[in-house]
């Protein structure tokens, strides 16, 4: 089917589910996942609705704090040329769906211009509705959206392949690569290639991090030399880079908040904190315990659609950390099965294919860095006598959006297991 037979079979579907009809195919689940969301927000399909774009300095300081400003001449070689070539752009945003650098054809980045696809512009989907900057945000996968897959009717003739990035050092999303064009000059290879170059980034970001590493691990070495006891020298993501009298771990779980002086990890209990050059030095006290205590309160937020945290308070502190979206759903998941679900269970709902259990228990293996002593396994479930309470969105369609499992997805809907 050529481009222009395709934009008028999916403008026939828009309008179907637009007016509430059944349409003869129906739209992709990303994308009518996407249509779902904006209706419900109000926004409306026939009117193109632009925010304020940022200003110089605000799009400068944006760029100045991004981690994609790292990797930005790694995507313009792979990709610049190439849109160039095939009368497309690479269109770079940050995590708020802000665009922060724009190239390509001259004549593609006039057209862009009258679609508010500039620089500055917000192009979060709750503000112009699905798209390929916004939507790979909010399902935190690469997606394509092609003519009337556009929510906004003004945005048809035009095209979009957008991946999230995600930085290898915290798990954090980051961003989202975009490359767009006319729809008739449009290949289906797009998307594959855009998530192909964002991996690439990825890898970047992950080797310059261990050179950051190589770095912190020759400051520390000598230092480490001269103490008795136990220490470990981790930097600001908890990545460890040296480590004395105690078995070594890959990373440390450390709390939002984390400073010099005392702090209570899971994984160490009591420590001193002391600042390096490029990380931390912690002291484990011999008297700290590692575990939560058993009158600990968990509290799992989820009200918000796209950051989610654990807390956990009990008589030696408080502590917090911000889940992945895999653990986020694993621990809703848990917490709703107080009696517990198996590795095969849970990788029947998030995968839809139980054989994926060792998946399951390398990523709950994670999750218990930062839980310990509060999940049990076999099956996997919370410590019996935790308090666990889960923060729900106010709407309950904005539960985990990117989440396929099958409990979450009833629960969006309102639907009960």
């Amino acid at each position: 089917m050529d481009s222009v037979k395709a934009a008028r079979v999916l403008k026939g579907v828009r309008d179907a589910a637009l007016t509430g009809q059944r349409p003869a195919v129906g739209p992709r689940p990303v994308i009518e996942a996407s249509w779902g969301r904006v209706l419900r927000r109000g926004l409306d399909p026939d009117r193109d609705v632009r925010a304020r774009l940022l200003t110089l300095e605000e799009l400068e300081e944006r760029r100045r704090s991004s981690a994609l400003a790292e990797v930005l001449p790694e995507l313009r070689r792979a990709l610049v040329s190439i849109a160039d070539a095939a009368q497309h752009i690479m269109v770079v945003a940050d995590t708020e769906g802000r665009i922060l650098w724009r190239e390509g054809a001259s004549a593609v980045l006039r057209m862009a211009d009258g679609h508010g696809f500039e620089l500055g512009a917000d192009w979060r989907e709750s503000t112009v509705g699905t798209n390929g900057v916004g939507t790979p945000l909010v399902a935190r996968r690469p997606v394509q959206v092609f003519s009337a897959e556009h929510f906004v009717r003004t945005h048809h003739s035009w095209t979009c392949a957008g991946s999230p990035v995600t930085d290898p050092r915290d798990g954090r999303l980051i961003g989202v690569v975009d490359v767009s064009g006319p729809l008739d000059t449009m290949h289906p290879a797009t998307l594959a290639l855009v998530h192909s170059v964002t991996r690439l980034a990825e890898a970047e970001l992950r080797t310059r991090h261990l050179s950051t590493l190589d770095r912190l691990r020759t400051t520390a070495l000598p230092l480490l030399a001269g103490i008795k006891g136990q220490a470990v020298v981790v930097d600001p993501n908890g990545w460890t880079a040296a480590v004395t009298g105690m078995a070594p771990t890959d990373r440390l779980a450390l709390p939002k908040s984390f400073g010099p002086g005392r702090a209570w990890l899971p994984s160490l209990g009591e420590c001193r904190v002391e600042p390096l050059p490029g990380g931390w030095l912690l002291r484990p006290d011999d008297s700290g315990g590692t575990a939560f205590e058993a009158s600990a309160v968990v509290v799992l937020d989820l009200s918000s659609p796209r950051r989610w945290t654990v807390s956990v308070t009990g008589e030696t502190g408080g502590w917090t950390h911000e889940l992945t979206p895999r653990h986020a759903e694993l621990l809703y998941l848990l917490a709703a099965a107080p009696q517990g679900r198996t590795a095969s269970a849970l990788a029947g709902e998030l995968f839809g294919d139980p054989g994926r259990a060792v998946t399951v228990r390398a990523e709950l293996s994670r999750v218990r860095r930062y839980l310990a002593g509060l999940l049990e396994g076999r099956p996997y479930r919370f410590r019996e006598g935790t308090d666990v309470r889960v923060i729900l969105p106010q709407d309950p369609a904005d539960l985990l959006p990117q989440s396929t499992a099958k409990s979450v997805v009833r629960a969006r809907r309102g639907e009960g297991d």
